[in-house]
């Protein structure tokens, strides 16, 4: 019986303005065992406080990971997806990018999650911007490799949510095992895509999962003129992609996938996320997946 990976982003916790800490708290209340939090290179006053969920690259990563130990949780990716499509992809998410991967291997986190821009590169033709983005590729791996490091290319931009190019993406750097994709299923179905075809075309590169669900009115407002959603303000399974998702757990069961479903909704503090949670266990035991716990443990 495969075993899944369960998580979170600690998104969910933006909007209540709780600390990475109180996330690692929730994790631990609800038995949750991954956790995906993004990185912030510096530090800023609503870090500092205790008012953002997210980690910085200054915190020792060492010392970090011995902190999530002790709740039991462990790290299923960070999250370093600043745009890599525009004229600033190489200059400055390249080494935010390659710096986040030396961070992650420090604090066992498997794998960087990168992603391109939600929008048309201005002064960039398509072309340009995907040969701009083949370069920053080759460097990110490079650095990858060297730290044993999965790189997964998010769907949630202007490139990525276009099954041709993200599929030219996945092979900027050949056979490599070290970049992979990140599936978001809202933000396939945002853009306009069937997320169960999109699925079914990259199953064998799918290494992490986004598991969000989108709102009739967000659907009916945007869907094929959006390439992604910040986060969801509706519950996994309480939405219009709720059987898309049962039907890509079921392509993912019969694949024998054991990464982890991340889930991004707006947690309302908790509670949202908590629904989300419950509807997630539910399907996975209904369709013969179990819960996969951690390695520390």
């Amino acid at each position: 019986m495969p075993a899944v990976g369960v998580g979170f982003h600690t998104d969910a916790f933006n909007s209540s303005h709780k600390s990475f800490r109180q996330a690692l708290e929730w994790a631990q209340e609800h038995d949750v065992r991954f956790i995906e939090p993004g990185v912030i290179d510096g530090a800023c006053w609503i870090h500092g406080l205790g008012y953002f969920p997210h980690v910085s690259l200054i915190e020792d990563p060492v010392l970090l990971r011995k902190t999530m130990d002790g709740y039991g949780v462990e790290f299923s990716q960070i999250d370093a997806a600043y745009p890599l499509s525009g004229r600033d992809g190489l200059t400055v998410g390249v080494p935010y990018v390659q710096k986040a991967i030396a961070w992650a291997s420090l604090a066992g986190s498997p794998r960087v999650a990168t992603t391109d821009g939600l929008h048309k590169p201005e002064g960039l033709e398509d072309r340009e911007a995907l040969d701009l983005m083949k370069r920053a590729y080759t460097e990110i791996i490079r650095v990858a490799e060297a730290h044993r490091v999965i790189v997964t290319i998010e769907v949630h931009g202007y490139f990525t949510t276009r099954p041709d190019w993200l599929a030219e993406m996945l092979d900027f750097c050949g056979d490599t095992p070290w970049l992979r994709l990140n599936l978001d299923t809202g933000n396939t179905f945002i853009a306009g895509n069937d997320p169960v075809e999109f699925t079914k075309r990259f199953s064998d590169r799918i290494d992490h999962v986004h598991i969000k669900d989108v709102s009739e009115s967000l659907a009916t407002a945007v869907r094929g003129g959006s390439t992604g959603i910040a986060i969801s303000h509706v519950a996994a399974g309480g939405g219009v992609n709720a059987d898309n998702i049962r039907e890509i757990l079921r392509l993912l069961h019969a694949r024998n996938f054991d990464g982890v479903l991340s889930i991004e909704c707006e947690g309302r503090g908790g509670p949202m996320l908590a629904d989300s949670l419950r509807w997630l266990r539910t399907e996975l035991a209904e369709i013969g997946f179990t819960e996969r716990v951690p390695a520390s443990r």
